[in-house]
């Protein structure tokens, strides 16, 4: 069996990444009120997210090792690892960081779940940040 390249594993992670944003963006109810009230829109939505999130931590992580970087401590200082490089902006990284923290509030369900945290996260952030992100990754690896 054939393995694959760091640079394979990169691109497939990315094609992943946008098949669930696509998807994402595809079921989000248009407002809020027909989010909170959708349980089925709701609970799909955010599985998206964390989806996405985990993907994007995946990236991070591949873009990492394939460059030979410091290995974090956790996922969310992958995001500080590639802003020190000028791989992703520190603002970007922190954008990825505050998700990855929403993602992990709604895989473990730690508190009350805001939904209309959620659901502007879902509509005005997630898409843009993990856009930026990819954008940033594919630039680094067309040099």
């Amino acid at each position: 069996m054939e393995k694959y390249s760091l640079n394979e594993r990169i691109n497939d992670k990315i094609n992943e990444i946008e098949k669930y944003l696509e998807e994402l963006i595809s079921i989000t109810p248009e407002g809020f009120r027909e989010y909170s009230e959708d349980f089925r829109a709701k609970a799909a939505c955010e599985r998206f997210f964390e989806k996405i999130v985990e993907a994007a931590v995946d990236l991070a992580f591949l873009v990492i090792k394939s460059k030979k970087l410091d290995i974090p401590e956790g996922d969310k200082e992958t995001f500080d690892i590639l802003a020190k490089k000028g791989i992703i902006t520190k603002d970007l990284a922190a954008n990825l960081k505050d998700a990855k923290s929403m993602r992990n509030i709604l895989a473990h369900e730690y508190g009350n779940v805001n939904d209309k945290l959620v659901f502007h996260s879902l509509t005005a952030e997630l898409e843009k940040d993990i856009n930026e992100f990819l954008e940033e990754i594919m630039k680094e690896y067309k040099k």
